[in-house]
């Protein structure tokens, strides 16, 4: 009996329980893309919510690895990673689940105060405090909090303790309100009306609200280059709209929660607004 046996064992045992498991290398990291997936070449698997026809066998994707089939899990193609596991995570999405994750001290004190009691579980620094319902994921929504449910990942940390309560909207409300949803939009430069005496007609609701479902719709169809795709609908929203002071922090919301859907993180939303916008000279 090898030292990862263990391992595997809680993972059927989570999946059992309708929790869908994925090992961890060290270092909390999920192992590589094989060869053939690498780059996210091969599309994308149809439950990241991507148009590409992956379907490999390997331990690929990251948090879309995690699976609930035993056949999957005891599979010759998760042996090795099995071997070399060393941690338990899971998609807590996967499971209708929301971890909040609080990295530290200050983090805790806040969650006590403003967020209802639910099951708990210590971490290295802080603790996570999981409730029933699921959300999409988001990164350093406060200092020292992290939301893990849809598209992320958890350390599996054992069940905690305490009842676990449903998702209240004061942690919805989190990933609405943090500042880097918002920011680049307060900067968004105001132009002086045209010189024709007219109205912008970008600040028409039809004309606006096309532009920016169109481009909703283009990241949330993009099934490779994420990134590319999205820095580029930004350039093309800044283009269109940026100079006349237009565009609202709902509008800006909107663009970065699509980006978001598709895995992008918060910080990597931030970077291509505030690249776009200075290629523009806004």
């Amino acid at each position: 009996m090898t030292q990862q046996t263990p391992i595997r064992r809680v993972a059927l045992t989570l999946a059992a329980a309708g929790v869908p498991p994925l090992p961890l290398r060290a270092g909390k990291v999920p192992f590589g893309n094989c060869r053939a997936c690498k780059g996210n070449a091969c599309g994308g698997r149809p439950n990241m919510k991507t148009a590409g026809p992956c379907e490999c066998a390997s331990v690929c994707h990251a948090w879309a690895a995690a699976t609930t089939d035993p056949r999957v899990l005891t599979s010759p193609a998760w042996a090795s990673a099995w071997r070399k596991a060393a941690a338990i995570a899971y998609h807590p999405g996967g499971a209708g689940l929301t971890v909040v994750d609080l990295d530290d001290a200050a983090a805790i004190a806040w969650a006590r105060e403003t967020l209802p009691a639910t099951r708990t579980v210590p971490t290295t620094r802080g603790e996570h405090w999981i409730y029933r319902g699921a959300m999409q994921g988001a990164n350093a929504v406060r200092p020292g909090v992290d939301i893990k449910s849809l598209m992320s990942y958890a350390r599996w940390l054992g069940p905690g303790t305490g009842t676990m309560t449903d998702l209240p909207d004061a942690v919805r409300a989190l990933t609405v309100k943090k500042p880097s949803t918002v920011r680049p939009a307060r900067s968004v430069v105001t132009a002086p009306a045209l010189a024709g005496g007219g109205e912008c007609r970008h600040r028409t609701p039809v004309y606006l609200e096309r532009g920016i479902r169109m481009a909703e719709q283009r990241i949330t169809e993009a099934s490779c280059a994420v990134h590319t795709t999205v820095y580029r609908t930004f350039l093309a929203v800044l283009s269109a709209h940026g100079w006349c002071g237009c565009l609202t922090d709902v509008h800006v919301g909107r663009l970065f929660a699509a980006a978001q859907a598709k895995g992008e993180s918060a910080r990597h939303c931030t970077d291509a607004w505030t690249n776009a916008r200075t290629r523009l000279g806004l």
